[in-house]
């Protein structure tokens, strides 16, 4: 009956959860405050959705250029060797879903790679540079230590994604390659090529962040249509992309090498002599095209759709 259960409604209720309702009002704003993300990790969570999706569209480029780079030197010098026919190649054997293998290690290195690095970044410039702007110098330092951290956390699956791509391994998955890779080599197997990775990505990271930041500096932003910002904070990664990538080529070919080949290089400096040998300075840049037109354009979006994402949030990048 409706008057009956008017007097047991209350009672149901209790008076600790009808104090906990009564007050929902004032104690929402607090309760928001302590559930609320931490902005280390909403820079995390923006990072990753910004890598997934430039590795996603840019896996092929990665693939392409490892290939370049592991190719014979008489292949090479034949002529025969150039970025359109090793596409068309991989295609006709390998299907274009080929184009995309060694994306599943790619995504478990880029999703939380990406994500350990803008966070290392914001976490740092939220300790050191809260009343200002990092100068160049202090960027190239900014980006280069944020990248040597994420590169770290994930040079074992780094290793078992360029194995991936060479299509030399027949591994199931990404567990089953860093099992066998333990296995069959230790760990040191499981983090060769770490000073040719961290001399390519370091310096490649901390390069960029400056241009980055330097050319965006030099654009009247402020006076743009907020549409336009996105597209101009493109071009400038862009800009950025091609100089970084130019200067850190040698060490990227260095990397593929000693990971493929862990065995048969055991310092930095055997990789470098082996390729100098069969290749000549012309070696060093081997796979470039694709690795450039690949890091410009995965770096270019990353830190568009992470600056547009933290802005979102109300977060400074």
């Amino acid at each position: 009956m409706p008057g009956r259960e008017t007097e047991v409604w209350p009672r149901r209720v209790g008076p600790l959860r009808r104090a906990v309702l009564a007050g929902s009002a004032e104690e929402s704003p607090g309760a928001a405050l302590r559930w609320e993300m931490h902005p280390v990790l909403k820079a995390f969570v923006c990072g990753s959705i910004s890598g997934t999706c430039s590795t996603l569209l840019f896996q092929p480029l990665d693939l392409l250029k490892t290939r370049l780079q592991t190719l014979q030197p008489a292949v090479n010098r034949s002529g025969r060797a150039g970025m359109v026919t090793l596409l068309f190649r991989v295609v006709r054997t390998e299907s274009v879903l080929g184009l995309w293998k060694g994306v599943s290690p790619s995504f478990a290195r880029c999703i939380p790679g990406v994500g350990i690095y803008f966070s290392t970044l914001y976490m740092m410039k939220q300790k050191f540079f809260v009343d200002r702007s990092p100068t160049a110098l202090e960027n190239v330092f900014l980006g280069a230590t944020a990248r040597g951290v994420s590169g770290i956390c994930m040079l074992p699956v780094t290793v078992v994604k360029t194995r991936y791509e060479s299509g030399r391994f027949g591994y199931g998955s990404v567990y089953g390659a860093l099992k066998n890779i333990y296995q069959t080599e230790g760990v040191r197997g499981m983090f060769s090529g770490l000073t040719a990775t961290l001399l390519r990505d370091a310096p490649f990271s901390g390069i960029y962040l400056m241009f980055y930041t330097q050319t965006k500096n030099l654009t009247p932003q402020d006076q743009l249509d907020p549409v336009l910002v996105p597209l101009l904070n493109f071009g400038c990664g862009i800009f950025a992309g091609i100089l970084a990538s130019l200067a850190t080529q040698p060490a990227d070919v260095i990397k593929t090498h000693m990971q493929l080949s862990p065995q048969k290089y055991h310092s930095t400096s055997q990789a470098i002599a082996f390729v100098y040998k069969d290749f000549g300075l012309v070696g060093f840049f081997r796979g470039s095209v694709p690795r450039v037109l690949r890091r410009t354009l995965m770096a270019a979006m990353a830190w568009t759709v992470y600056e547009q994402m933290m802005e979102k949030m109300g977060l400074k990048s």
